[in-house]
């Protein structure tokens, strides 16, 4: 399997990948990413460099977003004075659930926060998803905190305000890696 960089033209898969994992989220009794994804947005992100791909022969596999950019509200200014770099999105499909890309992709990104200099790979997970938390911490994240109130709309109570981090290291993940 290859690790790329996302490309403009992605937009829609990676959408519909998105939907995807929405409604399996929702057969499993979440309300995460029921309002759909701002394609604006990820094109955005995809533009600036930050969102990444598993293809497994030409399949799309798994999706992460890997970033130096952090929501506001969620951590401290001591905490942003900190290298970090902040996964979001992190996304397996179905069809390839169960082979643990999850974890090789949080490797694959702390290694890559590693080799630029930073300190922390950082997470924000969404606040009522128990069984995600769960799988963070058993891939080596720490609980910081839960950041409940000053929502992105209207001020409202946020929704992904679980706080995570584990320290960078050097890591293998098993990907061919066409991202540098």
């Amino acid at each position: 399997m290859k690790i790329t960089p996302a490309r403009p033209e992605d937009v829609s898969k990676l959408l519909a990948f998105r939907e995807e994992a929405a409604a399996w989220l929702t057969r499993l009794g979440s309300d995460q990413w029921r309002r759909p994804y701002p394609a604006d947005r990820l094109l955005a992100m995809i533009q600036a460099g930050s969102v990444f791909m598993v293809v497994d022969d030409t399949a799309t596999a798994a999706t992460i977003t890997l970033s130096n950019d952090v929501e506001a509200g969620l951590w401290t200014e001591h905490e942003l004075s900190e290298p970090s770099s902040f996964v979001t999105k992190l996304t397996v499909a179905r069809s390839h659930a169960g082979q643990n890309l999850g974890g090789r992709l949080l490797d694959w990104a702390g290694d890559r926060a590693y080799r630029n200099g930073k300190k922390w790979l950082r997470l924000d997970a969404w606040t009522t998803n128990e069984a995600l938390q769960r799988y963070y911490l058993l891939q080596g994240f720490e609980h910081v905190r839960t950041v409940r109130d000053g929502g992105a709309v209207n001020g409202g109570p946020r929704v992904s305000g679980w706080l995570a981090q584990r320290l960078t290291a050097s890591a293998g993940h098993g990907f061919e890696d066409r991202t540098t």
